[in-house]
């Protein structure tokens, strides 16, 4: 079997190079809608750090052309579910941030959906900003039978002077 890795856009990679229902397993790590852009940072030759960087990726989202267009695909995929939710979710917030946010992500949701077997599983890491939003879209275009579980994460922060 072989293995491959994609580099860019998955998008792209979805729709250019991955067949319908021929993966098993999707672990999907996406940018958190932290408002920040992420660089690659790179060592010198003797190992020590250098001003040399490149952006790995910008986790910065507005209601532009191209969430629009997003959103648009989405309307138009034939998935009536997901295409109802987007159209509620962006009633309820409008044209901000968070719905840009959930535009690029609706849209990559149906290509997983798509290239998902449909014995596969996908596992969506995610933060609290976005989470409940995404379990909707999720259900929307994987059906709400079909997502099964929440693997929640507390973090508790204690105060050392409390101790």
């Amino acid at each position: 079997m072989a293995y491959h890795l994609f580099y860019g856009d998955n998008l792209i990679v979805l729709r250019d190079q991955i067949r319908d229902e021929s993966v098993d397993l999707i672990y999907l790590d996406p940018p958190f809608n932290s408002n920040a852009s992420y660089n690659v940072l790179f060592k010198g030759p003797s190992g020590s750090g250098s001003a040399a960087q490149i952006e790995a990726f910008d986790d910065t989202w507005h209601w532009n052309d191209s969430a629009e267009e997003a959103f648009g695909e989405v309307v138009r995929s034939g998935n009536a579910a997901a295409a109802t939710m987007l159209r509620a979710m962006r009633s309820f917030l409008g044209d901000n941030d968070m719905m840009a946010y959930l535009a690029m992500m609706a849209v990559r949701l149906l290509e997983l959906h798509r290239v998902l077997k449909p014995t596969g599983s996908l596992y969506l890491h995610c933060d609290p900003t976005a989470s409940h939003y995404l379990k909707i879209l999720l259900d929307a275009v994987f059906g709400a039978g079909n997502v099964s579980n929440n693997l929640v994460e507390w973090r508790i922060e204690v105060d050392e002077k409390s101790i």
